[in-house]
């Protein structure tokens, strides 16, 4: 069974339990002790779980992992992706971006002035708010620390009434069959925005191709343009047929 696998079932098992004993843990796994306590480790470092004395507790939130960890971890990576995207990047007037860490990667790169850009990533928008001639909107919701996001339905109804030349998400995880969230939240934010946009971008770096969350985006014949820093053989995973507008380094 596959890292991503484990970690999926070992968080679907502390939605439920709230609290578990590495014991029982492997025992639902079918792995060892040892096995556990690594995972457990990896998934606190994620911010999704509190390791307790002798198992783990679920964190508050645990469905997103924290934007200060995504934003630190495989950074060289999403710069690398950032740097494909810009190279490539449709002409547009308005713009929705994520809250992603990749996306924000893009986005203090991307020329903004006298753009409109709709964000619901609470640092993409300090750090687009520093640039001259932009205007800046954020959608209402509930404001989550752990990804610096505003989330729920009220953003996604706010979103609902806006259209958009272009959006630019990115994704937990991405296979052949699409692009997926840990959350649903921020999957029904995304879907939102890319059913009222004229042109869509999906951004990922080479580490999500072939992981694993629960929640599908869209299909990637639903994105106009996918750009990632993955090598060719690791694209061909996504796209055996060569069909798909798939653009990398």
């Amino acid at each position: 069974m596959a890292n991503s696998d484990r970690f999926s079932q070992i968080l679907d098992y502390l939605k439920i339990k709230k609290s578990a004993t590495v014991e029982e843990l492997a025992g639902m796994l079918y792995v060892s002790l040892a096995t556990v306590r690594r995972d457990l480790t990896e998934l606190q470092k994620r911010g999704q779980i509190n390791r307790s004395h002798g198992g783990a507790v679920l964190m508050e939130g645990a469905d997103e992992i924290s934007f200060f960890i995504r934003q630190v971890k495989n950074a060289r990576e999403k710069e690398a992706a950032a740097s494909v995207a810009l190279k490539h990047m449709p002409d547009f007037q308005t713009v929705f971006i994520d809250n992603s860490s990749t996306c924000l990667a893009l986005a203090e790169r991307m020329n903004l002035a006298h753009k409109t850009v709709v964000t619901n990533g609470l640092n993409v928008a300090m750090r687009i708010s520093r640039h001259d001639n932009v205007n800046l909107i954020m959608p209402g919701g509930e404001v989550r620390f752990n990804t610096t996001a505003v989330l729920g339905s009220m953003t996604a109804n706010c979103l609902s009434s806006l259209k958009f030349d272009l959006s630019i998400i990115s994704c937990s995880a991405v296979d052949k069959d699409g692009s997926y969230e840990f959350s649903l939240e921020s999957m029904e934010i995304k879907k939102t925005a890319l059913n009222n946009s004229k042109t869509r971008v999906l951004i990922f770096d080479n580490t999500k191709v072939n992981t694993s969350s629960a929640f599908r985006t869209a299909p990637l014949e639903h994105y106009d343009y996918i750009f990632s820093n993955a090598d060719s053989r690791t694209l061909k995973l996504l796209d055996p047929d060569g069909i798909k507008n798939i653009i990398n380094l």
